[in-house]
């Protein structure tokens, strides 16, 4: 039976998740014949490779939940996985500023929920905001330590070629046939039938569309928030990670700085609807994707929850001005001529029915299958604990199928 199947785990989705999932699968069980699909001509081409390379602290994350607990142990592991197969990388530490009065008992509540998630937080006065970045204007802010920056379209390379599955570039999946007592049979776009004995599902901005293809009910639908950058022309006015304090209603953490490790200084993003799951602009539009996500109701109840925080990010969007205004709150000495365009990402954030913004990851079972249906920022920070967990599902499934 076993020659039957082409691998017994196949994986869709060849980002830092689908990847660490491999990765994991191969070292939890030597001998598991794992497959990963991915419809890019190479890895990390979507979230994994355009955002702005953070190693995250998990300084932000409700105490208990996924977010919070694999972030705080990814962070950890990413630094080791970067230094074991020499991948650029630095542990800075980075600052997050309030730069409003209003601002301060979120501040004051942040160093109280990395206390719980047992990260070194340090608490800073102007003077001390000043001698850690000089161009950096702030009433109060945090130093958390942990937080750094590295290369995850590197960390993506070496986990495809470290796994040791059969990663296939350019296999774009168009139809799946699950049956719970055989397995999954997988079609791509130019005609090929992979077969294996479970399914994962890591698609990412696709995610609910590869579960309504196996015939799961997700529950949710991915809604693309589009993040747009610019690159600081005068990478000396900062030198780490400067944040803004989040609002803690929206999963978004605003405008920030971050040196990265190539040295220069990415400015952003915001957060707008994009209008396609790949809407890397404002004039990718793809009429069937953003049908389907005005279709669901969702869309709308979170529309007018968060029109006020929408219509900002729509502004400074839309006004180069209005974003160097929201940068100026942590950096004063910016102008519209230090911002340079760069390349924009797309969030793949899962809404439910009722509107409510998925905030922890998610993943779900089906019969021979492993969904993963959340994982945004900071996905890629927790990518390696994320793939264990997402690895001991799909082995046991293996083990009772």
């Amino acid at each position: 039976m076993r020659s039957a199947y082409d691998c017994d785990v196949l994986v869709i989705g060849g980002g830092i998740v689908g990847l660490s999932t491999a990765y994991a699968l191969t070292r939890a069980a030597p001998g598991t014949r794992v497959t990963v699909l991915e419809k890019e001509p190479g890895p990390a081409r979507h979230q994994t490779g355009r955002n702005s390379g953070v190693i995250h602290s998990g300084v932000y994350y409700r105490p208990g939940s996924l977010k919070a607990r694999y972030a705080v142990r990814g962070a950890a592991e990413m630094v080791k996985f970067c230094a074991e197969y020499d991948i650029p990388h630095a542990v800075t530490g980075k600052l997050i500023v309030a730069t409003e009065k209003a601002e301060l008992p979120r501040l004051h509540a942040l160093v109280q929920r990395g206390r719980e998630n047992g990260i070194p937080v340090r608490e800073l006065g102007p003077a001390q905001i000043a001698e850690a970045e000089p161009e950096v204007r702030g009433l109060a802010a945090i130093h958390v330590a942990t937080t750094g920056v590295c290369d995850y379209g590197a960390v993506a390379r070496q986990l495809a070629d470290a796994s040791g599955a059969d990663v296939r570039y350019g296999a774009d999946v168009v139809r799946i046939d699950r049956r719970p007592d055989l397995g999954a049979a997988v079609r791509t776009r130019d005609g090929a039938v992979v077969r294996g004995r479970v399914l994962v599902n890591c698609a990412g901005l696709h995610c609910d569309v590869t579960a309504r293809l196996t015939g799961d009910d997700p529950g949710m639908r991915i809604v693309p928030f589009r993040g747009e950058y610019f690159t600081l022309a005068r990478p000396e006015l900062v030198r780490g990670l400067v944040y803004p304090v989040p609002d803690p209603g929206f999963p978004f953490l605003g405008v920030h700085l971050t040196r990265g490790i190539d040295g220069g200084v990415h400015v952003g993003p915001n957060a707008v609807p994009a209008l396609a799951r790949e809407g890397y602009g404002w004039g990718v539009v793809r009429p069937r994707e953003l049908g389907a996500t005005l279709a669901w109701p969702g869309s709308w109840h979170t529309a007018r929850r968060h029109w006020r925080y929408g219509a900002g990010e729509l502004r400074r969007s839309l006004s180069k001005t209005a974003f160097t205004e929201a940068v100026r709150r942590l950096l004063p000495a910016v102008t519209p001529q230090d911002l340079l365009p760069a390349a924009a990402g797309v969030r793949a954030q899962a809404v439910l029915r009722d509107g409510t913004l998925v905030d922890d990851f998610l993943i779900k079972e089906g019969p021979r299958t492993v969904h993963v249906l959340n994982a945004p920022s900071p996905a890629a920070t927790a990518s390696l604990p994320i793939g264990r967990e997402v690895a001991r599902r799909a082995l046991a499934a293996l083990a009772a199928g």
